[in-house]
């Protein structure tokens, strides 16, 4: 495959880009904020059901024991 040579963008040709990306942020948040939480729900549970085939054990449980103390100071401080 042949590269192109590099181009420069020009400051319009930023500000166009950012612009467009903007307008697609926005449109995520709303799409986001239009699901329901029963959809959210779906999403949240099949990624933790996929926790062990994609590797993330090990990840995931290297905070265990500082975020378990986080909560229970936070228990604490809260009278809960």
């Amino acid at each position: 495959m042949k590269h192109s040579p590099k181009r420069i963008l020009s400051k319009r040709g930023a500000v166009l880009f950012k612009k467009r990306w903007e307008a697609v942020n926005a449109a995520e948040i709303e799409e986001l904020r239009r699901t329901p939480i029963s959809k959210k729900m779906q999403q949240l549970a099949s990624l933790m059901a996929s926790v062990k085939e994609l590797g993330w054990n090990k990840i995931l449980s290297e905070g265990e024991a500082e975020l378990r103390d986080r909560w229970n100071r936070l228990k604490e401080a809260y009278h809960v």
